[in-house]
């Protein structure tokens, strides 16, 4: 845990958990862009970690081994938690709550622009968290709208369970029996692109998530089902960034149950049969890999 949120200087914390797209099916584009998605989406119980506290004046501060990546200027346009606050704070003012001066502060563990929701999930947690802080909340539909102003994943993980998102995410399903795996996370620390990617994309209408007449039932049932999903960014996403079929080949050489990139990459996972097996996978990863990102971590059970 980073020593500036384990001290008890903010008042209260929120976890930020990494998304996961165990499968993301590309099926279609309307006809403002977007693409049309079916996603079977996991989070896991790593992730980024913010602390809140009420203050003076707005403050907002990094730690964590990506936060030198990011900047904590209060004035940064493409900062999603300041974005959400702002948006949370107006949000409050017109339904005539008091939403005063807060210090917001990021513990920053994950990729930056890696294909897990790091952002997103920072975003998400902003708006939990703020609306702890000032002791309010907003009926599900308004914060749902702002999630969604904020980005297409931002809905998914203000849920955070595990769940089929389909649209551009915004139709959500929770999977309240869905169960826990044990994963190795693997990023090669290169950005990519989603927009290139999708660029990239050589088919946009592809089949949408097809699951049996009775959704899957227990860990073995959902294994099998998910090795039959793919991701259908993951072709262009490796003809862009070789870097992906080298970390997808060296997970793969760790005998995982299933092998894949999470969202436009360069994340890829594997889920392993138990937290033991994923250690000693992550442990050799490292070692062929020093330089390379690689976590342990579970996925987070369905909330039954």
């Amino acid at each position: 845990m980073n020593a500036i949120l384990a001290t008890g200087e903010f008042d209260l914390t929120e976890e930020a958990p990494a998304k996961i797209n165990l499968a993301l099916h590309v099926t279609g584009r309307r006809a403002d862009g977007y693409h049309l998605l079916d996603m079977l989406v996991s989070f896991t119980r790593h992730g980024d970690r913010l602390g809140f506290r009420a203050d003076e004046h707005d403050e907002f501060s990094l730690s964590g081994r990506f936060g030198p990546l990011l900047s904590a200027d209060a004035e940064a346009g493409d900062n999603l938690v300041l974005k959400a606050r702002d948006l949370l704070r107006q949000a409050a003012h017109a339904s005539g709550f008091d939403a005063p001066a807060a210090h917001i502060h990021l513990e920053k563990n994950l990729p930056i622009a890696s294909g897990i929701g790091g952002g997103s999930a920072d975003a998400a947690a902003t708006l939990r968290g703020l609306m702890r802080l000032w002791r309010f909340v907003l009926p599900e539909e308004k914060i749902n709208a702002i999630a969604l102003k904020l980005g297409a994943d931002v809905p998914m993980c203000l849920a955070s369970q595990p769940l089929i998102a389909r649209g551009i995410g915004e139709a959500i399903e929770l999977l309240p029996a869905f169960p826990s795996f044990a994963i190795v996370l693997g990023n090669p620390l290169v950005g990519v692109s989603t927009p290139e990617v999708f660029r990239q994309l050589v088919r946009k209408d592809n089949p949408p998530l097809l699951f049996p007449s009775q959704m899957p039932q227990g860990y073995g049932e959902w294994i099998d089902t998910i090795r039959n999903l793919r991701n259908d960014l993951e072709p262009p996403a490796r003809s862009i960034c070789g870097e992906i079929s080298v970390l997808s080949g060296l997970i793969e050489s760790q005998s995982p149950i299933v092998t894949r990139m999470s969202g436009s990459g360069a994340t890829c996972f594997g889920i392993f049969v138990d937290v033991e097996q994923a250690k000693e996978a992550a442990a050799s990863l490292h070692g062929l890999k020093p330089d390379w990102y690689f976590q342990v971590t579970e996925t987070i059970a369905g909330d039954v």
